[in-house]
C-alpha cells in the first residue's frame, strides 16, 4: 500500500466550515473529497508539525482537526530532517519564515512517503517553488516524493466534454 503524508492545509481545508469564498468553498469540497475517497485507499501518515499547527485557533475548529487526526499514523522526527529543512530553506525554495513548510517536506522525503498531499500553494505546490524542492531532494538521496493536492488525486472535471 502507498503511503501519504498529509498536510495541515488539506486537514484545515476538509475540516472547515464551509466558506463564502468561492475558490476557498472549492478547496474545501476538494479535501473533504479526498478524505472520504481517497484516504482509504492508502496509508496515511503526517508528522506532529502538523498535530501542532492544527491545534492552534479557534478551539471548536481545533477540536475537528484534530478528531480528522486521531487514527493517523504520526511519523518521528530526527535530527536529520531539521538539516533536510535547513537545506530547503537554505536552497531558496522555501523561506525562512515558512519554515514549518520545509519540515513538512522533509517529513514526507525522510519518511520515505509517495506523496505529500498539500493545499499549501505559497511554499509547497507551487510551480516555481516544486522544482527546486525536487533538486534539493534528489540530490540528498530522498526520493522519490511526489508533491501534489486531492484535486490531483480526484482527477478533473469531464476535461470539456459534454
Amino acid at each position: 500500500m502507498q503511503t501519504v503524508y498529509v498536510e495541515t492545509s488539506v486537514i484545515s481545508h476538509a475540516a472547515a466550515r464551509l466558506s463564502r469564498v468561492s475558490r476557498v468553498a472549492v478547496l474545501q469540497h476538494e479535501a473533504r473529497q479526498w478524505w472520504k475517497e481517497c484516504r482509504p485507499n492508502y496509508r496515511v501518515v503526517t508528522s506532529q508539525f502538523v498535530v501542532d499547527e492544527a491545534s492552534l485557533g479557534d478551539p471548536d475548529a481545533v477540536a475537528r482537526r484534530l478528531k480528522m487526526l486521531a487514527d493517523v499514523e504520526i511519523m518521528p522526527t530526527s535530527e536529520l530532517l531539521h538539516g533536510v529543512a535547513e537545506q530547503l530553506i537554505r536552497s531558496a525554495s522555501i523561506p525562512q519564515a515558512a519554515r514549518i513548510d520545509a519540515l513538512h517536506v522533509a517529513s514526507a522525503a525522510i519518511g520515505g512517503v509517495n506523496y505529500l498531499v498539500t493545499q499549501n500553494f505559497a511554499h509547497i505546490a507551487n510551480a516555481v517553488t516544486i522544482r527546486t524542492i525536487y533538486g534539493v531532494l534528489d540530490r540528498l538521496g530522498l526520493g522519490p516524493l511526489l508533491i501534489c493536492t486531492p484535486a490531483e488525486f480526484l482527477g478533473g472535471l469531464d476535461d470539456g466534454q459534454e
